[in-house]
């Protein structure tokens, strides 16, 4: 039975965070067949929610450099072929595909906004002031402002692997965080503060599971989750082991980046 409005504002309403502002990311097809697609979820996250955005990043306006700093996870002089089909961003430039089809939808929305951030914005409905905390020195400086009003993550049938909120946890303890490059009108921009790989983060849900609320919707299993404990566990994971949430891919450039950061901090601590 394909799943209707009625469900997603049902099954949303039973988290019982109508008056806390959220984050979602989401997957549609995780629901089974949805009465009106995407734009149905859209309209039962604007109804229930008092204030909600969404991740809205643009990949296509990156670029690879010739040269560039140290240590920064990638292999300059690359990305030739890239860089060719490199767009300029504007502010209705569509979400990329890996955000799935519902922040696009969203983004969209008649009252959505959206921050100006040429990587990583958000669109938001109701978020001014989230979205106004987004810099580019700060690219993740809406989820910190979320965790300050209280805010949660709410997961419409993906994991942790997706969570963007841990990169700004990451961020807060210290790891290192990368420089990238943007294709925009005014020409190439400097966009530092871009996160790791997330494809670990999935090791933090046994951690996390007491402080999460789970509902069913249709095959979608939805859990949300408190921003203010999530930062708080995160942090203390990688306090007690540096190389916590790393993924363990031998090929991923920015957790092997990481890896190497902790190697020369821990080398150069014993030699004092």
């Amino acid at each position: 039975m394909a799943v209707r409005l009625r469900d997603l504002l049902l099954g949303l309403r039973e988290l019982h965070l109508e008056d806390a502002p959220v984050i979602v990311h989401s997957s549609l097809k995780s629901f089974g067949e949805v009465e009106g697609g995407a734009q149905t979820v859209v309209n039962a996250l604007a109804a229930v929610f008092q204030s909600v955005i969404v991740p809205t990043f643009t990949y296509k306006t990156m670029l690879t450099p010739l040269t560039g700093p140290e240590h920064n996870a990638m292999k300059y002089g690359s990305g030739e072929a890239q860089n060719r089909m490199a767009e300029f961003f504007t502010p209705w430039m569509p979400a990329d595909p890996l955000m799935g089809i519902i922040p696009e939808t969203f983004r969209s929305h008649p009252r959505a906004e959206r921050s100006i951030h040429p990587i990583q914005s958000f669109a938001g409905i109701n978020a001014v002031n989230l979205l106004k905390a987004q810099s580019l020195a700060d690219p993740l400086g809406p989820l910190g402002a979320l965790e300050k009003e209280s805010g949660w993550v709410v997961l419409l049938g993906v994991d942790h692997t997706v969570n963007t909120c841990i990169h700004y946890a990451e961020k807060l303890v210290g790891r290192r965080q990368f420089l990238r490059w943007a294709l925009t009108p005014k020409g190439v921009v400097e966009c530092p503060g871009f996160p790791g790989d997330s494809a670990g983060f999935q090791a933090i849900a046994p951690e996390m599971e007491k402080f999460t609320r789970n509902v069913q919707i249709g095959a979608a299993s939805v859990r949300a989750v408190p921003l203010v404990m999530l930062f708080k566990v995160v942090i203390a994971q990688i306090k007690k082991d540096p190389l916590a949430l790393l993924c363990q891919q031998v090929d991923c450039e920015r957790c092997g980046e990481i890896r190497e950061q902790v190697k020369r901090e821990q080398e150069l601590e014993s030699s004092k």
